[in-house]
């Protein structure tokens, strides 16, 4: 079962995150992970959070693998956003076809409720996409992507 996992930083964490960066990283390398990395401000260099799409046996795994994390039990994260997700792209990051080398890359978060929207590949450099479900995958929830763009307002 797949799970979109953002973890938000709390302001100031900065010296926490680097301290824990090891434990972050062996942590993580425990599971099988669709796309990781870490988010950033409009300034493309003060971290503002992770995102993490994990695959994991069920809902319980999925809070525990967000509330185990290291930099969370630290303190050092504000809130987490955990929802079901499925892989519409059906890869991972590492399969993306465009390479790490180009444009900058982009978290963006559609949240909704009601009619699933945007279930349908929308144009451009997808990196990860796909739906967001609630716990029990019945209720469309929003979407999420990361793409490669040139700006923001591409992406």
């Amino acid at each position: 079962m797949l799970f979109f996992c953002f973890h938000r930083d709390r302001p100031g964490s900065d010296p926490l995150r680097e301290a824990l960066v090891e434990d972050h990283w062996s942590y993580m390398d425990r599971f099988e992970l669709i796309a990781r990395g870490p988010t950033f401000g409009e300034d493309g260099e003060t971290p503002t959070g992770s995102v993490h799409i994990v695959d994991v046996p069920d809902v319980a795994a999925a809070r525990a693998f967000v509330f185990d994390e290291p930099v969370y039990q630290a303190g050092g994260f504000r809130d987490v956003l955990l929802r079901r997700w499925d892989n519409a792209l059906g890869r991972t990051m590492w399969d993306f076809p465009g390479g790490r080398e180009g444009s900058d890359r982009y978290l963006v978060l559609g949240l909704g409720g009601g009619e699933p929207a945007d279930l349908e590949l929308p144009a451009g450099d997808l990196i990860a996409y796909g739906p967001l479900w609630s716990d029990d995958g019945t209720q469309w929830v929003g979407t999420a992507a990361l793409v490669r763009a040139d700006s923001p307002a591409e992406a």
